[in-house]
């Protein structure tokens, strides 16, 4: 069973094998570590290996500073999924606020280092970020802003259990096009 806190008002999530949690600096070798290892692209959404020469511990220690200013805004939480038993960074998920006021609404992404897929991570850290967000943070309703052709990630979305709501056509602007979302939703209670 996973433990679901704040710890010194950090977020902070705890499930059989992962950590979640926000970046620090001394993280930096293992998420350094986990864009290293990463794999050639599998397909059309996964980045894959590149190479990352401006990715150094300054700029990382800058990259960091940003999300935590903009936890404390209540804007956006970035948190680095840890695995327990050696500390290797496989991913992150981040939490976007959309609107508060009487809805408390956001949007949520994910991403798992290819190198660890399989494995069961994917399920495991966004039921554990899910379950925080609404209890640790009092959102109400999460949504995820997936492309149509991501199978890979609307199988992980309705494993955690969001359900598809509609298609947003032309929601966002990518490489000067205008492109179709499918959203999925979770609301709390």
């Amino acid at each position: 069973m996973e433990t679901l806190y704040m710890k010194s008002d950090v977020l902070f999530a705890e499930t059989k094998r992962l950590i979640l949690r926000p970046f620090e600096q001394e993280d930096f070798e293992e998420w350094r570590k986990g864009f290293d290892g990463r794999k050639p692209s599998q397909y059309k959404y996964d980045d894959g290996f590149r190479e990352m020469p401006n990715a150094t511990k300054d700029w990382f220690e800058k990259w960091i500073a940003g999300f935590k200013d903009s936890a404390a805004r209540d804007e956006m939480y970035h948190l680095g999924i840890f695995r327990k038993e050696d500390g290797a960074n496989v991913g992150k998920v981040e939490l976007i606020r959309i609107l508060r006021m009487d809805y408390h609404w956001a949007m949520m992404g994910y991403s798992i280092h290819n190198q660890f897929w399989k494995m069961g991570y994917g399920i495991e850290s966004v039921e554990a970020a899910v379950k925080m967000f609404f209890d640790a943070l009092g959102y109400h309703r999460i949504e995820l802003q997936i492309r149509p052709d991501n199978v890979p990630s609307i199988r992980l979305a309705e494993r955690a259990g969001f359900q598809y709501e509609c298609i947003r056509k032309g929601f966002s602007n990518e490489n000067g096009e205008w492109t179709d979302y499918s959203i999925y939703y979770k609301n709390g209670d």
